[in-house]
């Protein structure tokens, strides 16, 4: 089956030279739950809108479903629902009318059951008759949602969709997209919150510079570039760590309570037993030994600050 979304070399140079984006492939299946992710300025927001039709290439292919966003715009933007991380609504429209009026800009046939679903899933049923002005910030952003679902997409994109939202509407949010991609919806994302890529997506692409610099299933890239965290509880605080020690990946934390050793999970000799003989023989005493994995955080910010 061909990928839902389908980028071929797309790039993006403005006129004032500014290259926003080099050549971009990328390949998205249905029902996937896709992270992108990237520093502020990293190009996420100008591939998404390209992707969209909110902003124009300079080079490259993108199809949807099979429909090219150029020759074939109405088809593709169509299948298309977009959660910009700007609040941009109509304040003195209802709740109701607002979704519905979306649905209607795609040329859908009026579906009241199906926007009672949308605005039940997101907790807006009880709003339906109220003024966006009425709303707080976190009712607009569930409206925004509202809107991009009125249509029923096939590929549902979220540029920061829970930036400086309620825990509340993140929990109804996760378990909205849950249920949509159970339905066979194709969710992009970008986030902030890396633990939410790392719960949710089934792949992550790092984005920096306007260089897609990986692709990668989430708990593959976990293996791969996940390291392992030796926590060890000092006896006594330490105030440095011995010269004996240097050639150690080792660090102290909590005011020298804690001596921190990183290590790859994967490789044939993790050192741990060799560390600890070599903290007994300079007479380190220790009561605690705690191992954790990085996270997807840790990983991405290597991968970054490794290219800087």
């Amino acid at each position: 089956m061909p990928p839902v979304l389908s980028i071929a070399a797309v790039t993006k140079t403005y006129k004032s030279g500014q290259l926003a984006l080099h050549p971009i492939d990328l390949a998205v299946e249905k029902g996937e739950i896709f992270a992108l992710l990237g520093p502020n300025g990293a190009g996420k927001t100008t591939l998404i809108s390209i992707i969209c039709g909110l902003v124009s290439m300079s080079s490259g292919r993108v199809l949807v479903n099979g429909h090219d966003i150029m020759r074939d715009y109405r088809a593709a933007r169509a299948m298309i629902g977009l959660v910009p991380q700007e609040i941009a609504l109509d304040i003195f429209a209802t709740v109701e009318d607002t979704v519905r009026f979306s649905r209607g800009l795609f040329g859908k046939r009026a579906d009241p059951g199906h926007i009672e679903q949308v605005l039940r899933d997101l907790s807006l049923w009880d709003k339906r008759g109220a003024r966006v002005m009425e709303l707080s910030g976190g009712m607009k952003r569930r409206v925004m949602i509202a809107k991009a679902l009125s249509h029923e997409p096939d590929i549902l994109f979220l540029d920061e969709p829970t930036a400086g939202v309620d825990v509340s509407l993140r929990r109804d949010m996760w378990d909205l997209v849950r249920r949509l991609r159970d339905r066979g919806v194709t969710i992009i994302l970008t986030t902030h919150y890396i633990e939410e890529a790392e719960e949710m997506a089934d792949r992550v692409g790092v984005i920096d510079h306007g260089r897609l610099i990986l692709v990668e299933a989430t708990a593959a890239l976990m293996r791969k570039l996940g390291r392992r965290r030796l926590s060890i509880t000092m006896q006594h605080r330490i105030a440095t760590i011995p010269d004996r020690l240097a050639g150690w990946p080792l660090r102290l934390e909590a005011d020298g309570e804690c001596l921190i050793y990183e290590f790859d999970a994967n490789a044939p000799d993790t050192g741990i037993p060799r560390l600890l003989r070599e903290l007994d023989a300079v007479g380190i005493d220790y009561k605690d030994l705690e191992t954790s994995r990085s996270s997807l955080e840790d990983i991405f910010v290597g991968l970054v600050e490794g290219r800087a």
